[in-house]
């Protein structure tokens, strides 16, 4: 079992960064795949990224590759997702995810992170 807690999301002006956070309970968690989704109000959740168990493979969607950067400290049960740039479009609530694969379809992720608000001003 794993539990995922995101944080880090808040008001910015755009062209500004930040750095949101998933932290992880259980000491297997570099067995896990994490995954990083959105969903902004009144669109479908959106596959951000997602990083390998070893923190050695990452993948990216296309609209965000360049200004997404996701890293983890298994030591620390963290992984983190950067964002640079941010633009009103990455006004979204973002949550984690942890699974076994590193991959964009939701359904394959068996743990989520309850999300964390990123509001982007112009």
């Amino acid at each position: 079992q794993v539990q995922l807690v995101e944080s880090g999301g808040e008001l910015v002006q755009a062209g500004g960064s930040l750095r949101l956070s998933c932290a992880a309970s259980g000491r297997t968690f570099g067995m896990y795949a994490v995954g990083w989704f959105r969903k902004a109000s009144g669109k479908e959740r959106e596959f951000v990224g997602a990083i390998s168990g070893s923190g050695g493979s990452t993948r990216y969607a296309d609209s965000v590759k360049g200004r997404f950067t996701i890293s983890r400290d298994n030591a620390k049960n963290t992984v983190y997702l950067q964002i640079r740039s941010l633009n009103v479009e990455d006004t979204a609530v973002y949550y984690c995810a942890a699974g076994y694969t590193v991959g964009p379809i939701p359904g394959a992720y068996d743990y989520w992170g309850q999300g964390t608000q990123v509001t982007v001003s112009s």
